[in-house]
């Protein structure tokens, strides 16, 4: 339990529950840290009573509107805290209190943590009990606008899309993001989120997103994310193999010829020299001498940052290059 009182905004106009004559029924329970605690932490009294409160509430078990009021409270002071939120889930249940309002005093609450589990998790119970997304979307429109990579936002999203199955207009929200950011890590496993979960990748599907992929990489050709998502697409070709694709061959080949020289790029080469390798094809540009010296210019010039990795993968080539020498 953390103490962040002092991002409480109420401070000022907080009424201590002990000088509230609503709740002069109620002794609080102490916070036990055994008699020698090692590190004892240095709360406010703001938070130890607000926490003193929560714990008598807990062990009478009372559902009210002011143990609403309470875990709102020490929400508040401790927006992780996983047992005020299961207790308030509680409350509201029993009260069968205005879920409406619940989802508009939560999504508040997310504005001003936007990366905490505890109120994603919160919101998303509320909707699965409303069984209403209709404000999901733009909701974490909002979130998403504000830091496109939040991941809790698009957990939350993603469950949205495929428990309410609201995917029509998915790709077209991921194309606008990749517009805008294209080394948008989330933003392309999004596009693959939907693909997998409507169309699949078929062959036609494949061809669509090897071009498209292509185009955003030739945009940024430094862009990790659309060279990982490439590479995801090649595992749902029918055989697996890149070289089963001439578009992804003709790609690097194009892409090198124009001078780029990054390490994705290099690296996509080398695959392919060993894969036309291992299936016993024979290809003059991608060859396994070819790999080798792609490893060489990695090593030393590109990727200085995996060199002993470059040399270990040198070191495999040779070897299957001895070994189908020594066979033959």
């Amino acid at each position: 339990m953390t103490d962040s009182s002092s991002d409480c905004t109420y401070e000022e106009e907080y009424v201590f529950y002990k000088n509230r004559p609503h709740w002069k029924d109620v002794t609080p329970v102490p916070q036990d840290d055994g008699p020698n605690p090692v590190v004892a932490i240095a709360y406010t009294e703001q938070f130890r009573e607000i926490y003193d409160y929560f714990r008598a509430i807990l062990r009478s078990g009372e559902k009210s509107e002011r143990v609403l009021e309470l875990t709102n409270d020490a929400a508040q002071l401790n927006p992780a805290n996983y047992t005020v939120w299961q207790y308030r889930r509680e409350v509201l249940s029993h009260l069968k209190s205005n879920l409406s309002d619940e989802l508009n005093y939560i999504g508040e609450t997310i504005s001003e943590h936007p990366k905490n589990y505890q109120v994603w998790h919160h919101r998303r119970v509320i909707v699965e009990w409303l069984k209403d997304p209709s404000k999901e979307m733009e909701f974490t429109n909002v979130i998403l606008a504000q830091d496109s990579k939040n991941y809790h936002a698009w957990q939350h999203r993603q469950w949205v899309v495929a428990t309410f199955k609201l995917y029509d207009l998915e790709l077209e929200f991921v194309n606008d993001l990749l517009l805008k950011d294209v080394r948008n890590n989330s933003a392309w496993n999004q596009r693959y989120f939907v693909i997998i979960h409507t169309s699949g990748f078929t062959p036609n599907v494949i061809k669509n997103e090897l071009e498209y992929t292509a185009g955003k990489i030739r945009e940024v050709v430094n862009n990790e994310s659309a060279w990982n998502y490439l590479r995801g697409i090649i595992c749902h070709t029918e055989s697996g193999n890149i070289t089963s694709e001439e578009f992804i061959m003709k790609f690097c080949e194009d892409l090198y010829g124009t001078g780029c020289r990054c390490p994705y790029l290099l690296a996509l080469i080398v695959d392919i020299c060993e894969e036309l390798f291992e299936l016993g094809a024979s290809d003059e540009i991608f060859s396994m001498q070819r790999a080798l010296q792609v490893c060489d210019d990695l090593a030393l010039e590109h990727d200085k940052i995996r060199k002993e990795y470059w040399k270990f993968i040198s070191r495999r080539i040779n070897q299957a290059l001895l070994h189908r020498t020594t066979a033959a």
